[in-house]
């Protein structure tokens, strides 16, 4: 059962700062404290927020990327590193629950990633998306199953998904059935005109109404001025407007705040912990509404390595000299 009856959740809609990770990590650290002084116990960021996600590919060919791509990888994040610890100090001082999305450096690839803090500061998950979708596949590497994990943190279970892997209804099941009661959503933002926003707002109220939980979706936002930066040319800078969509969802598809489509600011709900019960009475898809003699998901947890450590055992008895005899 959930640890309380009530928790007041905030999403996220910030521009980030396009020229260096401090930058948007004081806009981030500035936003926990803002959202915490409204009240909220559960925080949600953008995905890849820290340092930015990267646009730059959305609009530029791959011939082009090379120098943009470097200067992502030169400000991405290292977890653990001071970043991450900034983080943790500020959920556990405000004893907030929070989930940042990062650009996560690891030698020489960077992924997609997805960070829980819990409320004590500790790192409670961290995932890194399992399909970057269509340009993303020129930055960031695959995640694996391992990430597919629900955690329990002082407001309750808590799952989370990255933009379109929202789109893949496996790995969703795989956080249904792992009973997650509010689930931490992230998109880019600012991308692809409204058509973007549109598609959002029904992949989150349906996956609320799925899951019987509550859904904490938070987009990003550039300025005009951002937009600019990015690209030069008008056309191409259409596909940096528009698509945002941040919004708290109930268990039951509807809207708990109204949602915010353009410029900066947070989104803030109070979710009654008992309309989980209240929809999964009548439609529990992993549970009475469930059928897995049927139908049902094979989820490999292992993570992934490139190298793996196997030692043979040593057949000590064929491994002894002849003897003389």
């Amino acid at each position: 059962m959930p640890t309380k009856p009530v928790i007041r959740a905030a999403a996220v809609q910030i521009a980030p700062d396009l020229i260096s990770r401090a930058g948007t990590m004081v806009k981030v650290l500035n936003a926990i404290a803002d959202a915490a002084d409204k009240g909220a116990e559960f925080i949600v960021f953008p995905e890849t927020f820290v340092p930015f996600y990267p646009y730059f590919s959305f609009v530029l060919p791959p011939v082009q990327q090379g120098p943009e791509h470097l200067r992502l990888y030169e400000e991405a994040v290292v977890v653990p590193s001071p970043e991450t610890r900034a983080v943790a100090e500020a959920a556990r001082n405000r004893a907030v629950v929070v989930v940042l999305g990062v650009n996560e450096r690891d030698q020489g690839s960077l992924y997609n990633t997805q960070l829980i803090f819990d409320a004590d500061g500790t790192l409670a998950l961290k995932r890194r998306k399992i399909t970057p979708t269509y340009h993303e596949r020129m930055i960031w590497g695959q995640g694996d199953g391992a990430g597919l994990k629900v955690v329990q943190t002082s407001v309750g279970r808590v799952g989370a998904l990255a933009c379109w892997e929202h789109y893949n209804p496996l790995a969703r099941y795989a956080l249904m059935a792992q009973h997650e009661e509010i689930h931490a959503a992230q998109f880019p933002g600012s991308l692809v005109g409204p058509i973007f926003g549109e598609q959002i707002e029904v992949t989150m109220r349906h996956h609320a109404l799925e899951a019987g939980c509550f859904v904490v979706n938070a987009t990003g936002w550039l300025t005009e001025e951002q937009v600019a930066i990015i690209h030069p040319d008008p056309k191409l800078q259409k596909g940096l407007r528009d698509g945002c969509m941040t919004c708290i969802i109930t268990p039951e598809g509807r809207h708990a705040a109204p949602p915010l489509t353009h410029g900066e600011g947070i989104v803030i709900a109070d979710l009654d912990m008992k309309l989980i019960t209240k929809r999964k009475r009548m439609m529990d898809s992993v549970g009475h509404y469930a059928r897995p003699e049927v139908l049902r998901l094979i989820h490999d947890t292992r993570p992934t390595a490139p190298r793996e450590e196997w030692a043979p055992a040593i057949d000590t008895v064929a491994a002894k000299e002849p003897s003389d005899a």
